[in-house]
């Protein structure tokens, strides 16, 4: 499980960043959807914990079992820590426009629960907003499932650990019904019924408690956003460390998979046969083209065979968390390990492409091989940002960090690729004029224009566009973002095999079929950036010996 450790990350030694991000490779599996988030010395004053789509009969359980606050006992009038159920947009999270006014004292109509924590008289006030008929609010955890079919379900419910004094309070609220999903609890938790008390568990310092939420109809169905929030520390400068150990576990009744995360098993695999299928087909056609196949074809298809695997490691991992809750270790592993190459090969393919590798020269120039230092290692550094944000808890303290990480240097590796294109554009208007092959040069201008064209609208579709219909999704239909990303991905590695494709009449491919003292190309002058430092070529040789 994810444990957060207020720690810098400047403070990091080089073999402490090593033995964390292997950690995380290792431990990768450990997160699913019952979560376990261990806080201590924590400062801040709102921690999202999750973010669920829930579907009717769904469930919401959170188990508290360690909270100290590291203050003295206050005379405050209304509590000032407590968690709040909100019903939040689809694509977004809850936000608090006002930061100096605490969320727990503010009457919003997007909050739907409010769990007031009174450490004074031992208890959890639960206040109710809105119309909720439906949505049931309930002490303890829900029952475990019997072992096997025709057993009866064990009467198992975690109570507060309390102190000898407390008593009185919990006994009151253990005869109130658990997780019976029957008409009883009706009566007790339905909307009408505005106010619950909860019994709170005081001992050693500590407090715990637990509860649970069942959607009862359609009406409740939606995106759920739970919050823990200490407006102790809203003021800067006199924020009191605490610490905080939670327990959290969503289900819906197909699993324990949100709604938007439902059918992303059978996506994944259906896409992982796609690109398995286009791998294929792509080394077939290389196999009847071997005159014209350079090294960067091979590569393509290796790129198309790893993206296919981590897809299918990506699949399995859904498959486990819906059915247990978490994936298996191993498996995760290995889809980390596919995802990190495949980024990679991925960068590492459309850069070559674009600087016309091969297909216009054969060696880099010294910009394209800066680039190449840049992208490459950023690349590495926003997928492990990946692994880390899949391997952490929402509401660890860095998670946030490595997600703003993994965002802002996808986008530079996006926008850094685009430069050898450019380059490569630039060469050939160059060299229409100037080698007297205009008609071969200008086909293969138009065409690296449209790589171009190619390679933007892949970006912009797949990190904003997306991203822009993903919140304007309904809460069910988000998995339609991962649909459009795949996708978009496959149709562009369909393009660009089709535009690179070994074929003798394809203008990238075509080498100047003249007489023996024009074979070779000239000397390509330095002007154009990427083409400092080459020689003269003999072109006489094969494709394949040019590489």
């Amino acid at each position: 499980m994810a444990v957060s450790e207020r720690r810098g990350l400047a403070r990091w030694s080089p073999a402490e960043w090593g033995q964390r991000l292997l950690l995380l490779l290792l431990c990768g599996g450990c997160s699913g959807r019952i979560h376990r988030l261990v806080l201590t010395g924590e400062k801040r004053a709102d921690i999202p914990l999750n973010n669920f789509g829930f579907y009717t009969n769904g469930s919401l359980e959170v188990d508290m079992s360690l909270l100290q606050l590291g203050l003295q006992k206050t005379e405050e009038k209304q509590p000032l820590v407590g968690f709040s159920l909100t019903r939040v947009r689809s694509g977004s999270i809850q936000s608090y426009s006002d930061l100096e006014v605490c969320p727990l004292q503010k009457n919003s109509t997007n909050l739907l629960v409010l769990f007031l924590i009174n450490t004074k008289d031992l208890q959890v006030q639960v206040q109710r907003y809105g119309e909720q008929k439906k949505l049931f609010i309930s002490p303890g955890l829900l029952p475990e499932a019997p072992p096997k079919p025709g057993l009866p379900k064990p009467e198992h419910m975690i109570s507060p650990k309390v102190d000898s004094g407390t008593n009185t309070t919990l006994d009151k609220d253990k005869s109130k019904p658990t997780a019976s999903q029957g008409d009883q609890q009706v009566q007790d938790l339905s909307g009408q019924d505005k106010e619950l008390i909860l019994g709170l568990g005081h001992l050693n310092n500590s407090y715990n408690f637990s509860f649970h939420v069942v959607i009862g109809s359609r009406a409740e169905e939606g995106q759920y956003s739970l919050t823990f929030h200490n407006c102790y520390n809203l003021i800067p400068g006199r924020e009191h460390p605490f610490n905080i150990t939670v327990m959290i576990r969503e289900k819906n009744p197909e699993g324990f998979l949100s709604a938007a995360e439902i059918p992303l098993f059978k996506l994944y695999m259906v896409m992982s046969a796609c690109f398995l299928a286009a791998g294929i087909f792509w080394v077939s056609i290389l196999c009847k083209n071997t005159y014209k196949v350079f090294k960067i074809h091979w590569l393509m298809a290796a790129l198309a065979f790893t993206k296919s695997i981590s897809l299918l490691f990506h699949s399995i991992n859904y498959y486990f968390i819906n059915s247990q809750g978490h994936p298996i270790e191993g498996l995760a592993v290995m889809h980390y390990i596919t995802h990190l190459l495949k980024g990679a090969l991925l960068f590492i393919t459309i850069a070559l492409i674009g600087s016309g590798w091969a297909f216009v020269k054969y060696v880099l120039s010294d910009k394209e091989k800066k680039i190449f230092g840049i992208v490459i290692p950023l690349q590495v550094l926003a997928n492990v940002a990946y692994v880390v944000i899949e391997s952490r808890e929402e509401g660890a303290s860095d998670y946030g960090l490595w997600k703003e990480i993994f965002f802002l240097v996808d986008l530079i590796c996006c926008g850094a690729i685009l430069f050898p294109v450019v380059w490569s554009i630039r060469h050939l208007q160059d060299a229409s004029g100037t080698d007297g092959k205009v008609a071969v040069n200008l086909a293969k201008l138009k065409l690296f224009r449209h790589y171009y064209v190619m390679v933007i609208c892949y970006v912009y579709f797949t990190r904003i566009i997306a991203i822009l219909l993903q919140v304007a999704m309904p809460f069910q239909w988000q998995w339609l973002y991962q649909l459009l990303v795949e996708v978009s991905t496959l149709a562009f590695f369909v393009l660009t095999g089709y535009k690179f494709q070994p074929a003798g009449d394809n203008p990238y491919l075509q080498l100047p079929q003249e007489d023996e003292e024009d074979l070779q190309v000239a000397e390509i002058m330095t002007d154009s950036g990427f083409r400092e430092g080459l020689s003269k070529v003999n072109q006489s040789a094969s494709g394949r010996e040019l590489l």
